[in-house]
């Protein structure tokens, strides 16, 4: 793959299955570099054999699909371009869809009732004045915002405390149904429908919380959701789930959660008994205590009672990013994340726990009907792909990535390596091709909770291609090897983590003859970006280092980053010494290694400033360096930037290498006489 490949990597959404279990649907969708933006459309998957999955809708960018209970409908979600995503539904049969909704913020998650007659929703809800609520009112001319509490804005959203998320119901439209046709309105006789025909929505939540995610009860009348409703909620990361009655004397949402800890919850589910499944982490007494904390499934049996945790977080972590939950005769499913994989498990009512699907993939979604399970999964080949599970492992129905393969995939060895103080890393070097030795490129990961996996990534994919070899690997402090492993870090960050990467990557140069340890660069984002940075002031060996959106003040993170409230108090500390015990900005003098520093200018989680401040101490202390900087993104540029940003920040990376570091195939060019 090489970087302008990025067009060609396609995501694969959730499944919905029909009730009847003759196909499931999937949204599929890829960045577009002609449009510069993501487009996709919703694709039936017959689950017979031999049958071939086809188009079924034409949006712009269709997402989220789900079936009807009855079979009859099908709901998504499109984003025409000109508007934020609206809710749509049209016939399991196919044809035209109907919008559903006018939100205008447009539409977060959906879930149909049982009797497949309405829909429940979460939208933010701006106050008036804002976010185009008055015509001609732009953002620079509206009113001052008041603040009152820590945490007020979101990566990726911006200001949230003037746009709660809330909770609402629609009745479902018929789409088969004979379209109605209004005369517009004089000014003798006004419009009679100011909602311009779209059906009588319901705002079922109001107050300064934000609602979500949302599951009906069995019986149609009630609606579980995940809020924060409790007086010290700006001070702590709990969450619990309360019950909406959905009569018209409803009254107040009653809470349903009842532990002796606190939980942050991130999905939940209704089983047919009555009893809500909930995803939640513990957070301990302090009720913010995230760090490398495990997430279990739970059993909440109903007001007042108290809830029963049916996983042990130190065994099985179910929180990789995307979980969810789906209740089967046989037992609960659920994704745990263990060693580079994402494997489905099996989760009795008694907390026997089983693997319904392992193996070399990272399952990134579920349904079942019947016995039939049927997953959205990567793997070492492919961005994403459906498949049924058969015995334990997944038959693929799809090949959406052919096109990708056909550019040829570059295969990880994988390898546990011993480190100095007797712990082992596990990891996996790629290579490309010919002779050698290549050049390295140490990648770190972000998190420090997540991990890097056997799953086609496509940063090392186009490093490879350029010539290097890329050296990944789960440092302590990582996702998947429970939770000592995750917490080692815990106010000692840039210690056992540093000693991890750099002792796997010693290992790997040893134990693979195609690996130049005389040549070596190394580079990472967001905490990747931190322990690059942290490790280029202790070690000296790399020709250079890419230093990318990364947490690097731990002191200045605090007000500044809209995590900034409580993750450098968790991870690093509050005492000053031990924070500048493991700041990066505060030994920035001691590098002297060419660095290239990028960020993004609306990066809300690590603030522009971060990069800024470090690449300017760099500068004046007389290392090269450069600072890119990408306009309108966040965070999650290279996950869900604008493809030409994508490609443009490729484009950067290699021409850094090209310099520093170069290869056969990623050079300088001599300049022609």
């Amino acid at each position: 793959m090489i970087a302008n490949d990025v067009s060609l990597l396609t995501a694969v959404s959730r499944p919905t299955v029909h009730p009847n279990g003759s196909r499931a649907v999937v949204a599929v969708s890829h960045p577009d570099l002609d449009a510069d933006a993501y487009v996709g459309q919703l694709w039936t998957v017959p689950l017979a054999p031999g049958a071939a999955p086809t188009r079924l809708t034409r949006g712009r960018l269709d997402s989220a699909p789900r079936f009807s209970p009855d079979g009859r409908l099908l709901a998504f979600l499109r984003d025409t371009g000109d508007g934020p995503a609206q809710l749509h539904v049209v016939s399991a049969t196919g044809g035209e869809s109907v919008r559903v909704t006018d939100q205008k913020l447009g539409v977060g998650s959906y879930r149909w009732s049982p009797d497949s007659t309405r829909l429940a929703f979460t939208a933010r809800v701006p106050e008036h004045g804002r976010y185009g609520t008055v015509d001609d009112l732009g953002a620079a001319a509206e009113p001052p915002r008041r603040f009152t509490t820590l945490r007020y804005r979101s990566n990726g959203v911006g200001y949230t405390t003037d746009r709660h998320t809330h909770v609402f119901l629609v009745d479902v439209p018929d789409p088969t149904a004979e379209p109605a046709y209004r005369v517009a309105p004089s000014p003798q006789a006004p419009d009679p429908d100011p909602k311009g025909g779209y059906p009588g929505v319901r705002q079922l939540t109001s107050g300064p919380f934000d609602h979500g995610p949302i599951a009906f009860s069995p019986d149609g009348s009630t609606i579980a959701v995940v809020a924060a409703r409790h007086e010290s909620r700006d001070d702590d990361l709990a969450t619990d789930v309360f019950a909406l009655a959905l009569g018209e004397d409803a009254g107040e949402p009653q809470q349903l959660t009842t532990t002796s800890a606190a939980l942050g919850i991130g999905a939940i589910e209704w089983a047919p008994d009555g009893t809500v499944y909930a995803l939640g982490t513990e957070l301990g007494a302090s009720r913010r205590d995230f760090v490398g904390r495990g997430t279990s499934l739970w059993a909440l049996g109903g007001a007042a009672l108290p809830a029963r945790r049916l996983t042990d977080p130190a065994i099985h972590d179910l929180g990789e990013v995307g979980s969810h939950i789906t209740v089967t005769e046989g037992g609960v499913l659920v994704q745990n994340r263990t060693r580079g994989r994402v494997e489905l498990l099996r989760i009795g009512a008694d907390g026997g726990v089983s693997v319904a699907v392992g193996g070399d993939i990272a399952v990134t979604g579920h349904e079942a009907v019947g016995d039939t399970i049927i997953v959205s999964f990567t793997s070492p080949r492919s961005e994403g792909e459906l498949g049924i599970v058969e015995d334990g492992r997944v038959r693929q129905l799809t090949d959406f990535s052919a096109a990708l393969a056909e550019r040829g995939i570059a295969q990880a060895v994988e390898f546990t390596l011993p480190t100095r103080d007797g712990h082992t890393v596990h990891g996996w070097v790629l290579e490309p091709e010919g002779e050698g030795p290549h050049p390295v490129l140490l990648n770190i990961h972000g998190g420090p909770f997540a991990q890097y996996g056997v799953s086609f990534f496509d940063e090392a994919q186009v490093y490879v291609a350029a010539g290097y070899a890329v050296v990944l690997c789960n440092p302590r402090g990582a996702a998947g090897y429970g939770e000592a492993h995750a917490q080692a870090i815990r106010q000692r960050m840039g210690t056992v983590d540093l000693t991890d990467v750099l002792d796997f990557l010693d290992g790997a140069i040893a134990r693979r003859p195609l690996l130049d340890g005389t040549r070596v660069g190394i580079m990472g984002g967001s905490y990747g970006g931190y322990l690059t940075a942290w490790a280029i002031a202790h070690d000296h060996r790399f020709a250079a280092a890419i230093v990318e959106r990364g947490y690097l003040d731990p002191e200045q993170f605090v007000g500044t980053s809209d995590i900034g409230s409580f993750f450098t108090d968790e991870y690093a500390g509050t005492d000053p010494g031990l924070l500048a015990a493991q700041s990066p900005q505060a030994v920035v003098n001691r590098v002297s290694t060419p660095t290239l520093v990028v960020h993004s200018a609306d990066d809300l989680r690590c603030p522009l400033a971060q990069g800024e401040r470090y690449y300017a101490a760099l500068s004046r202390n007389g290392v090269p360096t450069e600072l890119l900087v990408f306009p309108g993104e966040n965070h999650e540029l290279t996950r869900s930037g604008r493809p030409r940003h994508r490609l443009q920040r490729f484009t950067a990376i290699l021409d850094w290498w090209a310099r520093y570091l170069p290869t056969e195939r990623n050079h300088i060019a001599p300049a022609e006489e």
